[in-house]
């Protein structure tokens, strides 16, 4: 874990007040800042570069606070890089006719839509792009998502708890969804086969294993459902 002495060095948290040549004095605002950083690092999963980026703009007050939340994003939104060609093409003008028919409001040239074409265009690489046609119910769970998360932005009058609660919110919230979304699978598959007759001995309780995908064989008649990926932001 590196010390406060690194973050210091590499701008992540402001200098201390100074007690003596060798020591410093960290308060309540530095205290925060640290717990921010850990959380950012050790759950978000962010590198200590994206950290920084988030921080930075964080920190100016000129910045609005979409590109706070622009920033956070790119980091828990990682790139697919999908092979180019006919499929990732395609892939993109099926994005953008979804934020068309959606009517969502984004910025021009989001990551966000580019990771999104490159799900799809590797749903299709693989034979999955089935999944692909249950995009609007996933945007449908994204949209109450969202709705949820800045609701939880809106209540927060301050810069500073506004800016860190769209930083939290935003790679956090990625993280308490994907759990989320992992208990309903497991849930949704046990009820489902444990229904249908499911005894011991013909498969896992949860259906869906613990690093996602789908289970080998669903019962005839039903179709089993997985996910192109979490929603982004």
């Amino acid at each position: 874990m590196p010390t406060i002495k690194y973050y210091v060095r590499e701008r992540l948290l402001p200098a201390g007040e100074l007690t003596s040549p060798n020591q410093a004095e960290y308060g309540p605002g530095h205290e925060r800042r640290l717990r921010l950083i850990r959380v950012l690092l050790e759950v978000g999963g962010l590198s200590l570069a994206t950290i920084g980026e988030v921080l930075k703009a964080t920190d100016d007050p000129a910045q609005p606070v979409l590109k706070v939340l622009g920033a956070a994003a790119k980091g828990v939104t990682p790139l697919e890089e999908g092979e180019s060609g006919p499929e990732l093409e395609q892939a993109r003008e099926d994005v953008a006719e979804l934020l068309r028919r959606r009517d969502w409001q984004v910025s021009e040239g989001t990551t966000a839509a580019e990771s999104l074409a490159g799900v799809v265009s590797a749903l299709r690489r693989v034979g999955h792009g089935g999944l692909v046609d249950l995009i609007d119910e996933y945007a449908d769970a994204a949209e109450s998502v969202a709705r949820a998360d800045i609701g939880y932005v809106q209540r927060r009058v301050a810069r500073e708890d506004l800016v860190e609660s769209v930083v939290v919110g935003t790679v956090l919230g990625e993280a308490m969804f994907g759990a989320l979304r992992r208990l309903a699978h497991e849930d949704v598959s046990f009820r489902l086969y444990e229904g249908l007759g499911g005894g011991e001995g013909e498969g896992p309780r949860g259906g869906w294993p613990a690093g996602g995908g789908a289970p080998g064989r669903a019962p005839d008649g039903v179709e089993g459902a997985g996910g192109a990926g979490t929603p982004g932001a």
